[in-house]
């Protein structure tokens, strides 16, 4: 299957989703096996820094361009495929959209 690739380090691949959700839909994955957050383990905190790192980086790209991002991961029966992975996307409302439902708590 051809993947269209966002970014990548040498543990971490970012890619376009092969069946997007959203306009914008970018999904992070370790390119070792580990099957979901929980079961990561605690020799792996170095793994989920850089997995992270590279979630930051997608995640600032996707705002930069359309004013918003949302990250998400799923576990358990949401979690559709077995392998611990980040979901970084836009779902397509104007700011309008977004500023009238969630409107501007920062001041």
């Amino acid at each position: 299957m051809d993947i269209e690739v966002v970014t990548e380090t040498d543990r971490v691949l970012a890619f376009h989703h092969t069946r997007p959700s959203h306009s914008v839909h970018i999904v992070v994955v370790p390119k070792v096996h580990v099957p979901s957050l929980v079961d990561l383990g605690d020799d792996n905190a170095d793994l989920l820094l850089e997995v992270m790192e590279v979630v930051r980086e997608v995640a600032g790209k996707v705002r930069a361009e359309h004013g918003a991002a949302s990250i998400t991961t799923n576990e358990g029966l949401y979690q559709e495929s077995k392998h611990m992975h980040w979901h970084v996307y836009h779902r397509g409302e104007t700011e309008k959209e977004i500023l009238a439902m969630y409107g501007h708590h920062d001041g």
